[in-house]
């Protein structure tokens, strides 16, 4: 066993994964309970022992056993004898538990800004029109300082520039009310689904997924993703905006003897659904570029055609575990999965993948030069922690001697859109009541003014006497008049 590589599994040889060439990212693929749980398990087992911090979601719970030593079974026994895995042992690992929803660990949080109008869009299945208003409302927000940190920052944001639409058309174009209206929904839907638990300060500091301990391990960062794949579009989204802001922070360091994080992407099929090629292009960018910033991402799913061909062209080390192939899609997917191997002369590889049992897998790794070594059959060596998931209490007590243990647990509410805008809101309600108020005031002035100036209505009586003292002649008539009715008149 090889102090620069993590031992995989037995093939009849020791097969291996460089270190120094595990930033050239990764695959695991295999049908449901073939083992991709426990080859996940063993590569993050690998990585923290040589160092190396990892990120893995996980799914069903299982991961989180690696917090707790294993138990010595037969069979494990038995399979590390059959590979000459001398070296076997049972040990625990050193855990961070992370949750969205703060519930299974410390909460993970990122602002509205920092998740940006893109990934937003995303997340919430904008359309185009929709996707405009959006970027046009983070325009606004930059140029006037107003810090969007959560879902009512965002909420305050667009119903002020529903009541601008007019002001903001001549520099940015129409926002119509029925756009926002309809982003506004879907944040409610977003909502409903936990996001307003993600979206808050403190702000995930990705350096906190990168540390190591005393003993110079690496840390296994585990994200409980069994209530967040409720949600499969908002676990598809935060981990591409883990990834994207991994990509933004950390700084080019070429190829390093080992990668500075690990990151591994399970559900991978979910970040690729119906993925416009716009995102898609993305993904492949950043998971070709990232590997300079000396992080390696493995994609974990059911069938290897779920990742499209221009990341998968970024994925130099494969295991492949059993994969079905009752219909014509899975023996495309089986055709497919073989065809990425270098060929090994020893065994039909397509004809492998369907025959392999429970622990085995097909293995090709990246060798010294970087390049792909010949596929081999591989029984995958036992994991030394838990399989399964952790005990409650084990779990409570990492959580408390956690290295970022008090560190985001409580969230902070700091003033931002939300509270400017209900603050202007105020101010505006207040000059237009002054306003009206001035306006009644001057009102009742002239009115007053008007009942001084001796002006005053004409009864019938006096309209009937000037009539008639118009038609008789002004001097003679009002003689005539005021002495028939002069006792009306007074």
């Amino acid at each position: 066993m090889s102090e620069e590589a993590i031992f995989i599994g037995g093939s009849g040889k020791d097969e291996e994964l460089l270190l120094k060439l595990a930033n050239r990212h990764g695959l695991v693929t295999g049908a449901t309970g073939t083992g991709k749980t426990v080859t996940l398990q063993i590569l993050a087992e690998g990585f923290s022992q040589a160092g190396v911090p990892v990120f893995a979601a996980d799914v069903k719970g299982d991961l989180s056993g690696m917090a707790q030593a294993g138990e010595m079974k037969d069979f494990l026994l038995k399979r590390a004898k059959k590979i000459n895995f001398d070296d076997y042992g049972l040990d625990d690992f050193p855990v961070v538990f992370w949750d969205l929803f703060g519930k299974q660990g410390h909460p993970i949080r990122t602002t509205i800004s920092e998740m940006g109008p893109l990934l937003l869009s995303r997340l919430m299945n904008l359309t185009e029109a929709q996707e405009g208003a959006l970027n046009i409302a983070f325009r606004i927000a930059d140029e006037e300082g107003l810090l969007l940190l959560d879902l009512k920052d965002l909420r305050s944001l667009l119903s002020d520039l529903a009541d601008r639409g007019k002001e903001i058309a001549s520099d940015y174009g129409n926002v119509n009310k029925r756009t926002i209206g309809a982003i506004q929904r879907r944040l409610l839907v977003l909502e409903e689904q936990g996001a307003e638990e993600f979206f808050g300060e403190p702000a995930l500091d990705i350096r906190d997924l990168m540390r190591t301990t005393r003993n110079g391990h690496g840390y296994i960062n585990i994200l409980a993703a069994d209530q967040l794949m409720q949600s499969p579009q908002l676990y598809a989204t935060f981990l591409l905006w883990l990834l994207s802001e991994l990509f933004e922070e950390l700084p080019e360091v070429g190829d390093p003897e080992k990668p500075k994080l690990v990151f591994f992407f399970d559900e991978a099929h979910l970040l690729f659904d119906d993925a416009p090629k716009g995102l898609v292009n993305t993904i492949e960018q950043v998971v070709r570029l990232i590997r300079s910033k000396g992080v390696g991402v493995y994609f974990v799913t059911q069938n290897p055609l779920d990742v499209p061909d221009e990341v998968l062209g970024q994925l130099g080390n494969r295991i492949q575990h059993a994969l079905r192939a009752f219909t014509p899609r899975d023996q495309k997917a089986v055709r497919a999965a073989a065809q990425t191997f270098r060929q090994n002369p020893g065994f039909d590889t397509e004809e492998a993948i369907t025959q392999l049992g429970v622990g085995e897998a097909l293995v090709s790794t990246l060798d010294k030069k970087g390049s792909p070594t010949m596929v081999e059959r591989t029984l995958i060596r036992p994991p030394s922690s838990r399989m399964g998931p952790a005990d409650e209490d084990v779990r409570k007590k990492m959580i408390k001697n956690s290295p970022v243990y008090g560190l985001y647990d409580e969230a902070v509410d700091r003033e931002s859109a939300f509270e400017i805008l209900h603050k202007r809101a105020e101010q505006r309600a207040k000059s237009e009541a002054a306003e009206a108020k001035a306006k009644e005031e001057a009102k009742a002035a002239k009115k007053a003014s008007s009942g001084r100036s001796g002006y005053k209505r004409q009864t019938a009586t006096e309209r009937f006497v000037k009539s008639m003292a118009s038609s008789i002649g002004r001097q003679l008539g009002t003689r005539l008049i005021r002495g028939i009715l002069g006792s009306l008149l007074r």
